[in-house]
């Protein structure tokens, strides 16, 4: 198979790629919500999660609980166990994040989990991802959004590799296909995460699909897919040190990828290192139910918080914070203009 490169750090700047399946098939129906499959959410640690504030009139979620570390992975003091970031909502801290090493890894993984009561999700577009446009919502996020902004991350593949479609603003851009890993988003800003045309399906209110190769998750457990010995199919990959087509790829790149929990949470996660069952495991362990790749490589994966001084404060560059320090993208990427891929804000709703 060619790979196709993807940026590695500072040194190019290019698109990421995967290859999914050619599937086609019709958008029809609405999110169905969890799978009836029985799950266990989050192993937990004697480590004690952070106490939420209860002054908010909007209705919260619970607070993530403490994560155990896995057996077969550097232990590294303090994983699993979760601190809020970036701004409250009403009082109530809306992400927390943790760090976590997959298992038979050595490097600790980000993992953010999303109060998506409190919060309500927008896709916005860029010129590689989906292409086309102009769109509504796109790089710089402007000062209207950015005052109830939140945290934002990045979304997935250019789209000839995505396996998948696009759907935004009323307006199919790339056809969706039925299986698919999808990202779907209501007129609310309510969010959730499926398989095309079973557990996520196609309303009047559904204003954004984004979807992404398969399933990473489903069942509350990784898909046969995620642990395939065929790791391409989860996209071409940069090198060790160099992004190129002279470079053979490897497995354990940056990965990232979003998975939703039994009640409703958003989990995120990234990190370096990491192989499909891996992002996989760790989107288990922080409870998600179905799961989803994002973007790979090391120049496209990001998760933000931004935490203004004042409660409806602008969100900034200068408030915002990585949720993995290494990462090369962070706060200022979805405030610049040439920024031209996909990505999500995470915004406070207001009661």
């Amino acid at each position: 198979m060619v790979l196709v490169c993807c940026g590695i750090l500072s040194l190019v700047v290019a698109g990421c790629s995967g290859q999914g399946p050619a599937r086609s098939g019709v958008p029809h129906g609405r999110s169905r919500g969890t799978t009836s499959t029985p799950v266990s959410g989050p192993v937990a640690s004697s480590t004690t999660a952070v106490p939420a504030p209860t002054t908010t009139t909007l209705p919260s979620l619970a607070a993530p609980t403490p994560l155990a570390p896995f057996p077969t992975a550097t232990f590294v003091a303090g994983e699993g166990s979760w601190a809020p970031s970036g701004r409250p909502v009403e009082g109530i801290p809306a992400v927390y994040e943790t760090k976590l090493v997959p298992p038979g890894g050595t490097q600790s993984a980000g993992i953010a989990w999303m109060d998506t009561r409190l919060l309500a999700a927008r896709l916005y577009s860029g010129s590689v991802s989906p292409g086309g446009g102009p769109y509504p919502y796109t790089a710089p996020i402007e000062p209207a959004q950015a005052s109830s902004l939140v945290a934002a991350f990045n979304g997935g593949f250019k789209m000839a590799a995505a396996g998948g479609g696009y759907y935004t603003t009323g307006k199919t851009i790339v056809p969706l296909v039925v299986g698919a890993a999808s990202l779907v988003i209501d007129a609310n800003g309510s969010v959730t995460v499926g398989s095309w045309g079973t557990t996520v399906t196609m309303s009047p209110d559904v204003v954004s699909v984004r979807q992404n190769l398969v399933p990473l998750v489903a069942g509350g457990q990784p898909t046969p897919a995620a642990s395939t010995p065929n790791w391409l199919s989860w996209g071409a990959t940069c090198g060790v040190s160099a992004c190129t087509s002279a470079t053979p790829g490897v497995e354990n790149q940056w990965r990232s990828g979003l998975g939703e929990t039994a009640d409703g949470a958003l989990v995120y996660v990234t990190g370096p290192g990491l192989a499909p069952i891996q992002l996989a495991d760790l989107l288990v362990r922080a409870g998600a139910v179905r799961g989803m790749q994002l973007d790979i490589n090391p120049y496209w994966t990001v998760f933000v918080t931004y935490d203004p001084a004042t409660p409806n404060g602008p969100a900034t560059p200068t408030n915002g914070s990585k949720l993995v320090a290494t990462t090369v993208q962070g706060p200022a990427t979805f405030f610049d203009p040439s920024w031209a891929r996909d990505f999500i804000t995470m915004s406070a709703k207001r009661s």
